[in-house]
């Protein structure tokens, strides 16, 4: 018969093991393992020298005062000697000498402050670090921008209500205060735009606009197939041209020959000679919808951008194709030509802009930061910058490199067009009919215009897609879906005082991409 074993519960059972884990292991398991004064004090020093070495120079107190760091703590200097009378004491070679290699003399080798206030009045007066310079900045001007040009696309910091230690030296008497918010600096008076004139005549959406080297008259293509050249003053039709068999989306007039350029959804690029008024070169090459074109400033080049996802270059007078640009995923919608390097870029539908190498017929440069379709380039006549139109935000950049410099938020729609002047006025023209006017130096949106569409037309049929200052840029030309043209010029009455600027210094949200 066997002996009855007796039985325990869990609990008892887990608590004996454990006790004999303990009793095994660790003779005493609520004692703390023991410090090793050597290891400490090495790992002390190192965290002072880490973490404090910008403040060990720092003013201290004796003994029995509240210690700031680095007084005295496991193996690093005390900068109170024992003996003294508890006063500020400060030692050591800060300030004190009269230059650098100049050792201390038994006069300087310790100098007493009369007073807390005044040993913290010095503290205040050291040069401010970059934290504090960055936490009191304001928004960037345009001086600024260039001046710091060449970094990436940045934003400052978001507002918040983190404060910052002042840097007086980390005793009691350090005072926190509130991080600065960037501010936008004032944007400069424009006069407000007011309609002068509508323009009707064509069946079809404008979809393209060119002013003349003379000022004297303009030309449009349109959704009918048609080019028409308007008087610029009186705004009356001077003359039809037809000869392309679908929507014409580009023209342009040449400064250095009377020669009219256009291209269209027909794959076509023509040259007019408008002593005749008849076509007399063709630029084939492109397969498919031509949306675009501009010439070079300089030499007798034409660069065109097509749904093909190419731009091409091609030489005005033998019509051959220098270059076939290639890089871009999608429909380039937009072209523009400068005489400085970059002296291609172009636009796409794959959100990407792309700076050329004219020479080389080779990416110079892809900015990738638009999110949706860029449709529209401006170049400031007067800068070495740009500004690209898209769904998600207008964006400026510097050249050569494509800098980014600001976002300019608010005109919520497809942007088609954008123009800018020697004023600084950047206007950008969207699909709803919508044209924003904006201070290009601060991104201040001054003005917003939706102008009534044609009667007889619905009011779906309001939609800007092309846009372009006279050469004098006292008359802004837009292209529109109610197939007019409207005409707008500054208002000449008005002044600082009756428009006043609807500006407030607020907090910029410029967003990083």
């Amino acid at each position: 018969m066997t002996e009855d074993v007796q039985k325990h519960s869990v609990h008892t059972l887990v608590f004996r093991s454990l006790k004999r884990t303990h009793d095994m292991f660790v003779a005493d398991h609520a004692k703390p393992v023991s410090l090793d004064e050597t290891s400490h004090k090495v790992k002390m020093a190192a965290k002072l020298r880490a973490d404090y070495s910008a403040v060990l120079h720092m003013p201290v107190l004796k003994e029995g005062k509240d210690r700031p760091l680095g007084s005295n703590m496991h193996g690093n200097q005390n900068y109170a000697q024992p003996g003294d009378d508890p006063e500020y004491l400060i030692t050591g070679t800060h300030a004190y000498p009269s230059g650098p290699g100049v050792a201390l003399t038994a006069d300087t080798q310790i100098h007493r402050n009369p007073s807390k206030g005044g040993v913290h009045a010095m503290a205040l007066a050291l040069p401010p670090s970059q934290a504090r310079l960055d936490a009191s900045r304001t928004a960037a001007s345009v001086g600024d921008i260039h001046r710091h040009a060449g970094g990436a696309e940045r934003s400052p910091a978001p507002h918040s209500h983190a404060m910052s230690l002042l840097e007086g030296g980390g005793t009691k008497n350090s005072s926190l205060v509130a991080r600065k918010a960037p501010t936008m600096p004032k944007p400069q008076w424009h006069a407000p735009w007011k309609l002068f004139r509508v323009i009707s005549g064509h069946l079809g959406w404008v979809r393209s606009i060119a002013v003349e080297p003379g000022n004297q008259w303009f030309v449009t293509g349109a959704g009918d197939r048609t080019i028409k050249i308007w008087d610029l003053a009186s705004g009356k039709l001077k003359l039809s041209l037809t000869g392309h068999i679908s929507t014409v989306r580009g023209v342009a007039v040449s400064t250095r020959s009377p020669y009219l350029f256009s291209c269209g959804e027909d794959k076509q690029v023509k040259c007019w000679d408008l002593e005749y008024n008849k076509v007399i070169r063709h630029y084939h090459g492109h397969l498919s919808a031509v949306y675009d074109l501009d010439l070079h400033p300089t030499i007798d080049v034409l660069v065109t951008c097509s749904r093909d996802a190419t731009a091409r270059v091609w030489d005005i007078r033998s019509k051959a194709n220098v270059h076939t640009l290639s890089g871009h995923t999608n429909t380039v919608a937009t072209v523009r030509c400068q005489a400085a390097e970059p002296q291609i870029i172009t636009g796409s539908h794959d959100s990407t802009i792309r700076l050329w190498d004219l020479i080389a017929g080779k990416t110079r440069a892809t900015l990738t930061n638009h999110k949706k379709s860029v449709r529209a380039l401006a170049l400031h006549p007067r800068q070495y910058t740009l500004a690209s139109g898209s769904a998600d935000n207008i964006k400026q950049w510097t050249f050569p490199d494509g800098n980014f410099i600001q976002n300019l938020s608010g005109h919520n729609a497809i942007i088609n067009a954008m123009a800018v002047n020697s004023d600084g006025v950047l206007v950008s023209g969207a699909d709803n009919g919508t044209i924003h006017l904006w201070d290009w130096r601060t991104g201040y949106n001054f003005q917003r215009i939706h102008a009534a569409v044609q009667p007889g037309s619905l009011d779906s049929e309001s939609g800007i897609f092309a846009c372009m200052f006279d050469h004098s840029e006292s008359r802004l030309i837009t292209a529109e879906a109610d197939k007019t043209i409207k005409v707008y010029k500054e208002d000449d009455t008005a002044t600082e005082e009756s428009h006043p600027i609807n500006w407030k210094p607020e907090i910029l949200k410029r967003k990083r991409f």
